[in-house]
């Protein structure tokens, strides 16, 4: 899966910069390794604004924005909560002023166990561009390293597609769209 989200990210970067756009990241359940796999890429800082691991609940309101009422009702594994935190990323990353074109987003289950009445493998992704936000929906098996690698796959080909119109084949399984 490594040359799968190698290739990926790649593509990603190439169809931002292209385009003129910059990419901010939130993160929670891929802990920096969705961002570690976009500077993996020679040039990423060319598109690449920052990212944030917002790994305790608290900070993905307290830096990201996410509507605090939101998480203590649904917890932070929610399509909202994941919309929200892309949106935040775009700001919290600006540059000069100006928000990231894109931002996205990772929440969910990594396991070994399941976490506020989530299974484990339940992984949320949110993308913002310009004032568009969506969340898709996966549920991912295998353990804990193999499910955030899968979140990383799904992350990258669901920023290809808001940016490009078209999909990258991750080869990711469990897709439920949710917008």
């Amino acid at each position: 899966m490594a040359f799968e989200s190698s290739r990926a990210a790649a593509a990603v970067l190439d169809a931002l910069r292209e385009r003129g756009m910059t990419l901010a990241v939130a993160e929670s359940l891929t802990g920096g390794a969705l961002s570690a796999a976009l500077v993996e890429i020679a040039g990423a800082s060319d598109v690449l604004n920052g990212a944030v691991v917002a790994y305790a609940t608290p900070i993905k309101s307290s830096v990201l924005g996410v509507d605090p009422l939101r998480l203590s009702t649904h917890g932070p594994v929610d399509p909202e909560v994941a919309r929200q935190m892309a949106a935040g990323a775009r700001a919290a990353l600006a540059v000069e002023g100006r928000p990231a074109d894109v931002g996205v987003a990772t929440t969910g289950v990594a396991g070994p166990t399941p976490q506020g009445g989530q299974p484990v493998g339940t992984v949320h992704i949110g993308v913002s561009v310009s004032e568009h936000s969506i969340s898709r929906a996966f549920q991912f098996g295998g353990d804990r390293s193999a499910i955030r690698a899968a979140a990383v796959l799904a992350a990258l080909a669901l920023v290809f597609e808001a940016v490009t119109g078209g999909e990258f084949d991750a080869g990711a399984p469990g897709r439920n769209d949710r917008e």
